[in-house]
């Protein structure tokens, strides 16, 4: 029902995203998510940029 409000456009892509969201809340799985999320996000923009994932002291 709330996907349904006037004006607002969601891709299925999008509402499956905020659906599985919010199931990992409801589950009391937030807290676990957002740890793995953090380090996903951590892995992706940080560690990816360097050679063999290995950050230099210096860039820590």
């Amino acid at each position: 029902d709330r996907f349904d409000v006037t004006g607002a456009r969601w891709s299925v892509k999008g509402a499956e995203a905020i659906l599985k969201l919010r199931a990992v809340r409801a589950n009391g799985d937030w807290p676990e998510y957002f740890e793995f999320h953090l380090t996903q996000e951590h892995l992706r923009v940080h560690e990816s940029c360097y050679a063999d994932g290995v950050i230099p002291e210096a860039a820590r």
